[in-house]
């Protein structure tokens, strides 16, 4: 299983920073007996991990080489991979560079790295053999894209940044096969790669007969790429330490998905 995290983007909303939004220290780490700064984008590949994933794919923009410095070839026994998006062109776009190394019978998870989400093995809910959506309650669906389902969490649209979002629910993060992430390609191609957000993309995909589900099994979401973001999850973090003060140990999902 592959993960793989759009990085590209210049994260104008929390600049100015010395270095690449995705490294910016959040809560810390435990290396050997000692405290470390933590970068936030090990959050969400913390999280892919205990999901099963073995491979780690950035997409990065030309002017990130931090991030590679920062990661290297892997983490914790996954294997690292880097592909470039030449240019800022939204999140279709920047998905869709890791195509290449995702066969048609593989999975693959997709999370952004400048988020904090809890609880960590949220992404062991989601089936195999859909487009299906990682889920959180908030109190402002309209900053986000707010996921409307029916009675059995089948998606019926998703509703991109929307002051008239009908839902409460937004997606966090996705998994797919890799052969549904080609038919998103192919209809992407075919609407002329107009789509920017990954939302328009999949409400026609939905028009056309496609599948997807939303799993709400989210709990608590923050966005790290503002001020008032940074400082909502150094408050989310502390709240975790205090109700778990020793590291969990990393959970096999398979008990949890049928």
């Amino acid at each position: 299983m592959c993960g793989v995290i759009p990085a590209a983007g210049a994260g104008t909303r929390i600049q100015p920073l010395a270095f690449s939004k995705e490294l910016l220290p959040v809560g810390c780490r435990l290396d050997g007996d000692t405290e470390r700064p933590r970068a936030v984008s090990e959050y969400i590949i913390e999280r892919m991990l205990l999901a099963g994933a073995t491979r780690i794919c950035f997409v990065i923009s030309p002017g990130k080489s931090d991030i590679l410095s920062y990661f290297g070839a892997g983490l914790n026994g996954a294997h690292f991979s880097y592909v470039v998006q030449p240019r800022p062109a939204g999140l279709c776009d920047a998905l869709f560079r890791a195509l290449p190394l995702i066969p048609p019978h593989e999975q693959a998870l997709f999370g952004l790295p400048d988020t904090i989400w809890f609880p960590e093995n949220g992404l062991c809910a989601l089936p195999d053999d859909r487009l299906s959506f990682l889920t959180f309650p908030v109190e402002h669906p309209e900053f986000f894209d707010a996921v409307v389902t029916d009675a059995s969490e089948r998606v019926q649209e998703i509703q991109v940044k929307s002051r008239a979002a009908r839902s409460k629910w937004i997606w966090g993060a996705f998994k797919m096969p890799g052969s549904v992430l080609q038919e998103l390609f192919d209809l992407w191609c075919e609407r002329d790669r107009q789509d920017e957000y990954l939302g328009t993309l999949v409400n026609e995909y939905l028009a056309r007969g496609g599948r997807a589900t939303a799993v709400r099994a989210g709990e608590r979401y923050v966005d790290i790429g503002t001020l008032n973001g940074y400082r909502t999850a150094i408050q989310l973090l502390a709240s975790e330490r205090q109700q778990s003060p020793l590291p969990s140990p990393v959970n096999q999902c398979s008990s949890l998905v049928e």
